[in-house]
């Protein structure tokens, strides 16, 4: 689990305490501009608190080597990043930046349907619209497979029905993979289907804790 005990960071985190269970699937509600990404940054170690202790799995991020705690923890960012030219060559980026070895075609193809991306191997990456970057991202992310998915708002470029669509689709694949889910939804009506919790950002902007 992730623990933050005293933490403050600039004028946009301040919690007494916030335990986020790392077994589950747990939506970050709020609106625009409170922190809600801010958050995740502090859990994937792009950011440090000003003051207080941030942990995971009962060990203090200041005791993890980064690379070695970001290949447990991966973080997906609401703008797509490309990783060399092809789809082939995005989807293995996320293999190995997580030191495992390549996978093989047929993998990457799986990974890709799973998340509704029907696009060649080899077809140029940057050719792919919003929403087909996002979904790449998210099989890149699922081919790394690290303990924990930080996603932050992964489907935001996509209509409707594919959001809901790939959000099932990727959360099925991580609860059969016993991976835990943090994501951060615009949608309160998708955080309220998805999540078996939820935190809202008035839980880590002013002393509070973990709303079920």
């Amino acid at each position: 689990m992730f623990q933050l005990n005293d933490v403050k960071y600039k004028s946009i985190i301040n919690t007494k305490q916030l335990t986020i269970p790392t077994d589950t699937v747990t939506a970050v509600t709020g609106p625009s501009g409170s922190g809600k990404s801010t958050l995740l940054r502090l859990l994937n170690y792009l950011a440090t608190p000003e003051s207080g202790t941030v942990s995971y799995q009962g060990k203090p991020y200041t005791d993890w080597e980064p690379t070695e705690l970001r290949r447990k923890v991966m973080m997906l960012p609401q703008r797509p990043v490309l990783f060399g030219e092809t789809v082939a060559e995005n989807l293995q980026a996320g293999r190995l930046f997580s030191g495992r070895e390549e996978a093989s075609d047929e993998k990457l193809i799986a990974a890709a349907q799973q998340c509704m991306l029907d696009k060649k191997l080899r077809d140029p990456a940057e050719n792919l619209s919003g929403g087909e970057q996002q979904r790449l991202s998210l099989a890149r992310l699922l081919l790394a497979g690290p303990d924990v998915y930080l996603l932050d708002e992964p489907t935001s470029a996509l209509d409707e029905d594919m959001e809901w669509n790939v959000m099932e689709r990727f959360l099925a694949e991580a609860r059969r993979s016993a991976k835990g889910v943090i994501f951060i939804s615009h949608a309160t009506a998708m955080a309220d289907h998805f999540a078996d919790r939820i935190v809202h950002s008035d839980s880590f902007t002013s002393v509070g804790g973990l709303k079920s």
